[in-house]
């Protein structure tokens, strides 16, 4: 088997290996002289292999938001919508604080992964992708567990006394249908996460798609009943998104399974062949500790934040949810385009060119910056008739107005902390990002939103002030670490 079948290949498989004297040299440039290219190469070719990298991620994550906003969408259809958009929205809450583990998880995966790959460790590579998948099934069985265990309490506790019961009965049957169905996703992320490692991110692309449509057939057969199948509601989108994400699941595992794209991993050999580790644990582990913390906080910051909106009552709660859904549009573009950051750093890092892992970051950023003006533009002028596909309460088209304005604005400040912030997972730098999370979500973002909507009562745009102070600084704060240029330095 080869392993250079179907393996994306970029302009680092070309570039000399970086020496120690070559290291020294760099620490001695200026910032001036290191954003000089190597002779012989080209900007042009580094935005290619960038947008090669991104290009399916980024028409991923497009779709993924689409179907996600088709998803509320359709439950919004629905005889009480305004009810049932709350509803999902509450267990979406604390399905995250588990979907965390999982992202802490795979961040360590991909940064591994990242660096085998650019020491050409093809077996290495293989461990780490073993490893992490036995280490995501015990987090999803323990996931499961508790979320189906304590799903009441934790829906009744995200509404805060202030919406019906109707709507904590709604939450509670979505969100113990997505924890019944928490491996399909789970072990889904994290071959994602080796396959980006590696940086393919077109088959992911292709099984994540395929996963998304199929939720969208099943959302119309089973939120409003069709073709003779039950109207089940807010459970029926529930139980479409785990079906397609068990169709993505038995993809994503014929494609590591193949042996035709890096990876060749079977269930066979998996579990005739499976030892811990140690030494692939470690390193998943050394990085996916910090990302964890990082995810608790986020979680945390997040839930606090979400508890002082939804106090608020209706409708000003489903307003914020489904402006919140619409941003999710615009959080693809970061997280597509994180994807290169995080591999093309992770790869130079293995090669030992710190050089190269700064001129595609950079790169990757002003990619993002001129996307994201196009995109705050679209929000600010055209939000509340995107509102409307939602709600055609007024007062919820009204209010929403003045946060769509808000969104658009916000574009171009919040791309940083999403591409650079690729780029120091990529380099293993999980510390660096727990912290500025630490400062965003968990400080400014709760005690912003206190002092807006209690103090100064500026009800829901009070809310959204405190997401901007949150967004910018956290952008401010991931630009100062990462000009700092320690996380070059880290060994994973």
């Amino acid at each position: 088997m080869s392993v250079q079948r179907k393996m994306i290949r970029t302009y680092l498989d070309e570039v000399a290996w970086g020496t120690e004297e070559f290291l020294a040299a760099e620490e001695k440039k200026s910032r001036k002289e290191r954003r000089k290219l190597p002779a012989g190469c080209r900007s042009s070719v580094l935005y290619g292999d960038i947008m090669r990298i991104a290009w399916p991620s980024l028409l991923e994550q497009l779709l993924t938001s689409l179907v996600g906003m088709a998803d509320m969408i359709m439950v919004g259809s629905m005889v009480n919508g305004d009810d049932a958009i709350s509803a999902v929205s509450l267990a979406n809450q604390p399905k995250f604080i588990f979907v965390s583990l999982m992202i802490a998880l795979n961040v360590g995966v991909t940064a591994a992964v990242a660096r085998d790959r650019g020491a050409q460790r093809h077996d290495s590579a293989n461990r780490t992708l073993r490893q992490g998948l036995f280490m995501s099934f015990l987090v999803c069985v323990f996931a499961s567990v508790m979320g189906i265990t304590f799903s009441r309490p934790l829906i009744r506790f995200m509404a805060t006394g202030a919406l019906s019961e109707e709507i904590i009965d709604m939450g509670t049957a979505y969100l113990q249908i997505q924890m019944a169905g928490f491996m399909t996703m789970g072990i889904t992320a994290t071959l994602t996460a080796a396959l980006r490692g590696v940086g393919n991110s077109r088959s992911p692309m292709i099984y994540n798609i395929t996963a998304n449509l199929v939720n969208i057939v099943g959302n119309y057969l089973l939120i409003n009943g069709h073709f003779g199948f039950p109207a089940l509601g807010v459970a029926g989108a529930s139980l479409a998104t785990v079906i397609g994400q068990a169709v993505g699941l038995i993809i994503a595992l014929r494609v590591v399974g193949s042996g035709n794209h890096y990876f060749h991993v079977t269930l066979p050999s998996f579990l005739k062949g499976f030892r811990p580790d140690m030494t692939a644990i470690s390193r998943i582990v050394k990085v996916g500790i910090p990302s964890l913390i990082e995810q608790a906080i986020m979680r945390v910051g997040i839930i606090l934040f979400s508890r002082q909106v939804a106090s608020l009552g209706q409708p000003y709660f489903a307003t914020h949810q489904i402006c919140m859904n619409i941003q999710s549009l615009s959080f693809m573009l970061g997280m597509g385009l994180s994807v290169s950051s995080t591999t093309l750093v992770g790869q130079s890092l293995g090669k030992k060119r710190p050089d190269m892992a700064e001129h595609y970051s950079r790169r990757t950023m002003r990619v993002g910056l001129a996307m994201s003006v196009v995109m705050g533009m679209f929000f600010a002028f055209l939000g509340k008739y995107i509102v409307g596909f939602y709600s055609t309460t007024p007062a919820v088209i009204a209010a929403s107005i003045p946060v769509m304005a808000i969104v658009g604005l916000l574009q171009p400040a919040q791309i940083p902390q999403f591409i650079l912030s690729g780029s120091l997972r990529g380099a293993g730098a999980t510390k660096a990002t727990a912290v500025i999370t630490l400062v965003g979500v968990l400080l400014m973002r709760p005690v912003v939103a206190h002092i807006a909507i209690n103090i100064l009562q500026w009800g829901l745009i009070g809310a959204w002030v405190a997401i901007a102070f949150d967004q910018v600084s956290r952008s401010a704060l991931v630009i100062a670490i990462y000009n700092a240029g320690k996380w070059k330095k880290i060994q994973v």
